[in-house]
């Protein structure tokens, strides 16, 4: 029936579930006026559990957020249209032929994957692999995690008939429908980056079954309604949407740039500093560097270098906390100026404390491996500072602002490789995601790298998972249309170099 003149329209609802490393949350979105308007509707706790030996993630318990945030939505009275999910990258779970999982779904952080690269590189070069998917070398990427498995339990890839990765699995239990989606798929190392789909011929070569491995579906792609049972519970259906489901390929989509000439910088657990290319860059040089090529959506490639990024802040607060990551590990004593747990550290107290020790000077690499799951990140910050001879940080001060010097170095230097490997001169970093709300680290990194920094959107990550939701409903004609919607929908800071 068609809306008489006067009339309200009638709001279309879209839902985001947007997983990070720390916690859960449900964005609702629609549009008013050309504008998006954003709405958290629910948030939970993200945590690992220690299990049959490994860091492995709470699975029940990210399912049960998912079925609380739906209920939430329900209770405020906004059903969404439709609903996509995005998550971390690498991490996936195995099938049976019933459906079942088979063994856990471990955490990428989990040290079973070392000396996994080894194992790899006896049956292909580092030089080759590169060549043929793009992907840098990171221990946790799935390729060496399913060389783990094959080593330490190959009766689990013996029994399993599919393949999925985190939020492919969430949206099976969903819908009941098996989907693998293009971004996510294309972390694990074993994409083909030219032909865009799983590489036989890489699969073959590592013997990993390849009826694990099926087509591809690219983000935009409808996976099905809910599950009877699922709608019955959460008390209304709707239909299930591909965004991209790595997180970062969505974050990548809400970063509003004014010209090619912007750098992006997805700030989370992970910063994510790149850009975005037509084609993949998979020359020698470039694996040298150990830059990326990470799939997008609409086949646009994230160029981009893996930093450690708030990863190092936030476990340094969870140990000042007293706050186990992982439960059931056992905790590792450190010296400082306080005691765990003696008070309660919020980010802006870090901050503060920060700023109060601009003076101290040791910086470490934030990309070394010491510092991707360490027992503890204090005592691995400060053991990286005494085995470089500089100052070790015997203050919080000291040690926040070790680790800012570091990371905005870090951000530097990528830019001046990403520069050398692309030809292009960068004028401006734009910054999304929950790390662009600490301006302290914004305006340090304009004053290392020398360029204006532009902060916001805060909520990248679900921005683009709702962007592909409402292009796919007619919302937007297209990329070009959202990016300019969100350019007017959220303030964007600019901080200038001081």
């Amino acid at each position: 029936m068609k809306k008489q003149e006067g009339e309200l329209q009638e709001v279309r609802y879209y839902l985001a579930i947007d997983i990070g490393a720390s916690s859960g949350r449900l964005i609702l979105g629609h549009l008013k006026e050309g504008r998006m308007v954003l709405e958290e509707a629910y948030r939970f706790e993200n945590r690992q559990i220690r299990k049959n030996g490994h860091d492995c993630w709470d699975m029940d318990n990210l399912w049960q957020g998912i079925l609380g945030g739906l209920k939430a939505c329900k209770a405020l009275g906004k059903v969404p249209t439709t609903v996509g999910i995005d998550t971390w990258a690498v991490d996936f779970v195995l099938l049976d032929k019933d459906g079942a999982p088979v063994g856990d779904a471990v955490a990428y952080r989990d040290s079973r994957t070392e000396g996994a690269d080894k194992l790899v590189e006896a049956k292909i070069s580092p030089a080759e692999l590169y060549a043929r998917t793009g992907i840098q070398k990171q221990l946790f990427n799935t390729i060496y995690q399913l060389a783990a498995l094959q080593k330490e339990h190959p009766e689990q890839l013996e029994a399993a008939h599919s393949l999925l990765m985190i939020p492919d699995y969430f949206n099976y239990l969903l819908t009941g429908v098996q989907k693998q989606e293009y971004t996510n798929a294309s972390s694990t190392n074993l994409v083909n980056a030219a032909k865009k789909t799983w590489d036989r011929e890489l699969l073959d070569t590592l013997g990993l079954p390849r009826r694990l491995f099926g087509p591809l579906s690219m983000p935009g792609t409808v996976v099905g309604p809910l599950k009877e049972e699922i709608a019955a519970e959460v008390g209304f259906q709707t239909t299930v949407i591909l965004p991209a489901t790595h997180d970062t390929g969505s974050a990548f989509l809400a970063v509003p740039a004014r010209d090619d000439r912007a750098v992006y910088l997805s700030s989370g657990t992970w910063s994510l500093l790149g850009v975005e290319n037509e084609a993949p860059i998979t020359t020698e040089e470039s694996r040298v560097q150990n830059f990326t090529n990470e799939g997008g959506a609409w086949y646009r490639f994230r160029y981009l270098k893996n930093i450690m990024g708030l990863w190092m802040i936030q476990s340094i607060r969870r140990e000042l906390n007293g706050v186990d990551y992982v439960a059931g590990k056992t905790r590792v004593a450190w010296t400082l100026d306080v005691q765990a747990g003696e008070k309660q550290w919020s980010f802006p107290d870090l901050i503060a404390a920060a700023e109060s020790a601009a003076d101290f000077p040791s910086v470490v690499n934030a990309n070394d491996d010491a510092f991707l799951a360490p027992a503890s990140m204090i005592t691995a910050v400060q053991d990286a500072c005494a085995g470089s001879g500089q100052p070790v940080p015997q203050t919080v001060g000291q040690l926040m602002q070790c680790v800012y010097r570091s990371l905005t170095l870090c951000y530097k230097n990528a830019i001046a490789g990403l520069s050398e490997l692309t030809g292009k001169t960068y004028t401006s970093i734009n910054i999304v995601g929950g790390g662009c709300q600490d301006n302290y680290l914004n305006r340090m990194t304009a004053a290392v790298t020398g360029l204006p920094v532009y902060a916001g959107p805060v909520e990248g990550t679900a921005i683009g998972n709702l962007t592909v939701q409402m292009i796919h409903g007619g919302e937007f004609a297209g990329l070009v249309t959202a990016r300019q919607s969100i350019r007017e929908s959220f303030d964007i800071k600019e901080v200038l170099p001081q």
